[in-house]
């Protein structure tokens, strides 16, 4: 199982993205290894914002209707929620960020040992 966050995602959508090549190269490694790839509806939220901002509806649409069907979802609760949001308030300062900290949980929590990103 690998965890997919927000960068990783840009840089397989992103053609210009200076990581682009080499998350594409990636992205296709991991679904011909049949990897399982995690991420959550923070980093969902925060590609979709980032997506449309940057590169318009089509991307969006390419990004719901491509990408996220090849990957698991793991949806945040209240309960879930309240656990990066305390890492968040204790680090007190600006970074990392709540969808930062919303990654660290299920990556202890399942024991994940490696990260799709370009952070």
């Amino acid at each position: 199982m690998i965890f997919v966050d927000t960068s990783a995602i840009l840089s397989v959508l992103v053609t210009n993205d200076v990581n682009h090549e080499r998350a594409v190269q990636r992205w296709h490694n991991l679904l011909e290894e049949n990897q399982i790839m995690l991420t959550n509806n923070y980093v969902l939220v925060e590609s979709t914002v980032i997506i449309q901002k940057r590169l318009g509806l089509t991307k969006v649409r390419d990004f719901h209707d491509n990408i996220l069907p090849l990957r698991t979802t793991e949806w945040l609760d209240e309960t879930q929620h309240n656990i990066p949001l305390q890492h968040l308030l204790a680090a007190n300062r600006r970074q990392p960020s709540l969808v930062a900290c919303s990654c660290s949980e299920p990556i202890r929590r399942l024991n994940i040992e490696h990260v799709f990103t370009f952070d």
